[in-house]
C-alpha cells in the first residue's frame, strides 16, 4: 500500500469515528433505570433529564426496567448498540451486585463505559412503619429482640445498599431480622407505610415525603452528623448504635462498552453543565443529594474501588451470594 493510500485510509477512519460524535445526538436518548419509579435513581433522573434535554436539543426519555436489583436494566444497556442513545442510570448497587450474585450476565467493569457520577447521598435514614410502637432506636431494638418477634426490613433490591445497611443493622444490634427485597424504593416505601415490613434504611430522598406526611416515623440517620432535612432526628451513633457507617450511595451514568470516547466526553460535558444549573442543584439538595459530575476516567476508577470496598462490606454483613 502506498503512503498516499495509507493516509487516505487513516483519514477516512478518523472521519468515520469523529462524524457520529460531531452530529450527536440526532434523535432522542433513552435513559434506562433498573428500578421502579419513585425511588432515588428515578428521582435523580427526573431532575437532571429535562435540563439535559434542553441543552442537547433532543428528548431524554426515561425507561424504568425494574428487577433483580438493577441487573435487568444494566443487562439491557450492556447489550445495546454503543452509539450513545441507550444509557444506564443506576445506583451504588451496580458495584455491590458482583459480590452478592454468583453470576452476572455482564461484567460490571468491562461491559460499560463509565460516563459520570451524577450525585451522591450522604447517608441513610432509618424509618419504621406506623404499626411499630417505637419512637427511638432503643425502643425498636427492644421490640425486635423480644422472644418470638418477627421484624422484617425492606430494601430496594437484593444486594442493594439498603439491603447491606439493613443486614449491618441486624448484625450490630444482635437481632434476627427478615430481609424483604422490592423492585425499587417506591414499592419498598409503600410496603413500609402499609406495615408489610416494619423498618427500612434508605436514602432520605426516598423516605422523606412519607416522613413529613406522618405516614412513617424516622428514628435515626447513619451519617456523621444529623441531616439538615430532618435536624430533629438523631444520628445512629447518638442513638447508641455504632459501626453503621457506609460509603455514600451514588447515582451514575454508564454507556455500553465501545461507545466512542468523543460521545462519552460530550455526555459528560453536558451532564456536568446540567448539574451546575442552580434550579437542578436546589432540587437535588431537597432530596439530600450532592451533585458530583466527575470525569469518565475519575468515575471509572471510583467504580473499580467501590466494587472492592463493597465486597468487604458484604462479607462483614454476612450476605451470601445467590
Amino acid at each position: 500500500m502506498s503512503r498516499k493510500s495509507l493516509l487516505i485510509g487513516l483519514s477516512t477512519l478518523v472521519f468515520s469515528v469523529a462524524a457520529p460524535a460531531a452530529n450527536y445526538p440526532e434523535r432522542p436518548i433513552r435513559w434506562v433505570l433498573g428500578f421502579a419509579p419513585a425511588g432515588a435513581p428515578d428521582a435523580v433522573a427526573r431532575i437532571v433529564s429535562p435540563q439535559l434535554s434542553e441543552q442537547l436539543g433532543q428528548s431524554v426519555v426515561l425507561d424504568n426496567r425494574p428487577g433483580a436489583n438493577g441487573i435487568l436494566g444494566a443487562d439491557l444497556v450492556a447489550r445495546a448498540q454503543p452509539d450513545g442513545y441507550t444509557l444506564l442510570i443506576t445506583s451504588a448497587s451496580f458495584a455491590i451486585n458482583p459480590s452478592t450474585q454468583n453470576k452476572l450476565p455482564f461484567d460490571a467493569i468491562a461491559s460499560f463505559e463509565p460516563v459520570t457520577n451524577l450525585c451522591s447521598s450522604e447517608a441513610l435514614l432509618l424509618a419504621v412503619s406506623p404499626s411499630v410502637p417505637a419512637n427511638s432506636v432503643k425502643e425498636l431494638i427492644e421490640l425486635a429482640k423480644r422472644p418470638g418477634a418477627r421484624f422484617a426490613y425492606g430494601s430496594s433490591g437484593l444486594g442493594n445498599v439498603t439491603h447491606l445497611a439493613g443486614a449491618l443493622f441486624a448484625a450490630r444490634i444482635g437481632a434476627s431480622l427478615v430481609h424483604v427485597p422490592y423492585k425499587g424504593g417506591g414499592p419498598m416505601t409503600t410496603a413500609l407505610i402499609s406495615g408489610e415490613i416494619q423498618l427500612a434504611l434508605s436514602n432520605p430522598g426516598t423516605l422523606i415525603g412519607a416522613v413529613k406526611a406522618g405516614r412513617i416515623r424516622a428514628l435515626a440517620y447513619n451519617g456523621a452528623k444529623r441531616s439538615p432535612l430532618l435536624p430533629s432526628v438523631p444520628t445512629m451513633i447518638e442513638s447508641g448504635v455504632t459501626g453503621m457507617e457506609l460509603d455514600p450511595s451514588w447515582y451514575g451514568v454508564f454507556a455500553p462498552a465501545r461507545t466512542p470516547s468523543a460521545i462519552v466526553a460530550r455526555l459528560h460535558h453536558e451532564i456536568r453543565a446540567a448539574l451546575s444549573v442552580p434550579a437542578v442543584r436546589d432540587r437535588l439538595a431537597a432530596i439530600s443529594m450532592q451533585p458530583v459530575g466527575n470525569t469518565p476516567a475519575e468515575f471509572k476508577s471510583f467504580v473499580a474501588t467501590a466494587v472492592k470496598r463493597y465486597a468487604e462490606l458484604v462479607k462483614l454483613a454476612g450476605i451470601q451470594p445467590e
